[in-house]
């Protein structure tokens, strides 16, 4: 316990699943924080809850596409609690799954807002901070396809891949600086993100299907990844730069491979996704289907049809 004490942690995404998590997880360590997020609503329930704790916290509007505001947010943190010591990019959004010229253009350009410019604008800001000061731990959140080409999942998936590249270059850069920069992957995480789907109509049932197994197999409580945040903003990485912490390991794999493996052997019945999917209309008109421009939200494998 007190691993963070003292310190003063931004946590952007931070009113709901993983960045919540790890709002949670900094404060029961001691550090303060201040989460930014789009909703004010979800920012105040957020941060009662963890000051009914007995922990320190606040919070303010950003939209992390928007530079100006998180410039503002980095002055809240300071203004509120003096000091600015860890920064988390954690706010990112999904596109709709499948083939990449059948989604349209405008979920590209939100992914590329939220994850891409996001994560840059946080970097910038962060980093204008830490080198002045001489320390401080920036921690950019990576996920699937940070390395390998992800088909169906490529506006999310090459996000990723540019926030590995960006991470790592940026590590290098300022090595003698006393800044750690770090990546973190903190695997297929139970979170909003695959509580509410959307898939592309056409392509939803045969990937939908494939999902399911992979969730089964690899995905995590938010609790988990947030305990390794902890350590990544810790004592334990002072001195340490260019760190990419990836959760789906071997190990992981294994783990969730013995699991389906048990519940077929046991003959028990896979669990239900517990996620809404909502169909979005082809950019492209798929053969033998007539175009419907609004999206559909159907009912979840676990959800009764009204």
């Amino acid at each position: 316990m007190n691993a963070l004490d003292g310190k003063v942690a931004v946590i952007t995404g931070g009113s709901r699943g993983l960045g919540l998590a790890i709002a949670r997880a900094y404060a029961q360590e001691g550090a303060a924080v201040v989460i930014g997020s789009r909703s004010t609503a979800m920012i105040e329930q957020a941060t009662a809850a963890i000051r009914t704790q007995g922990q320190q916290a606040g919070g303010l509007s950003c939209d992390v596409a928007n530079f100006e505001q998180v410039q503002a947010l980095a002055q809240y943190a300071i203004q509120q609690f003096g000091q600015l010591d860890i920064w988390v990019n954690n706010a990112g959004i999904g596109a709709p799954i499948g083939p990449t010229i059948h989604i349209p253009p405008r979920y590209l350009k939100e992914v590329i807002g939220t994850n891409i410019t996001g994560t840059y604008n946080g970097s910038w800001t962060a980093m204008q901070h830490f080198i002045k000061q001489g320390k401080g731990k920036l921690i950019n959140i990576s996920g699937r396809g940070e390395k390998t080409p992800t088909p169906m999942f490529n506006p999310y998936c090459a996000s990723k891949s540019w926030i590995y590249n960006f991470t790592m270059a940026l590590a290098k850069e300022y090595k003698q600086s006393g800044v750690g920069v770090h990546l973190f992957q903190p695997g297929l995480v139970q979170s909003d993100m695959m509580g509410h789907m959307y898939f592309i109509e056409g392509y939803d049932e045969e990937l939908l299907k494939v999902f399911r197994v992979i969730a089964r197999l690899f995905s995590l409580p938010p609790a988990l990844p947030a305990s390794k945040a902890v350590w990544l903003a810790s004592a334990a990485t002072d001195g340490k730069t260019g760190l990419h912490i990836n959760l789906l390991g071997p190990s992981t794999m294994l783990k969730g491979v013995g699991r389906e493996l048990w519940r077929i052997i046991t003959r028990q019945p896979p669990p239900p996704l517990n996620s809404k999917i909502t169909l979005i209309a082809p950019a492209i008109q798929i053969p033998g289907k007539s175009p419907d421009s609004s999206p559909q939200t159907i009912p979840s494998e676990d959800e009764s049809t009204p």
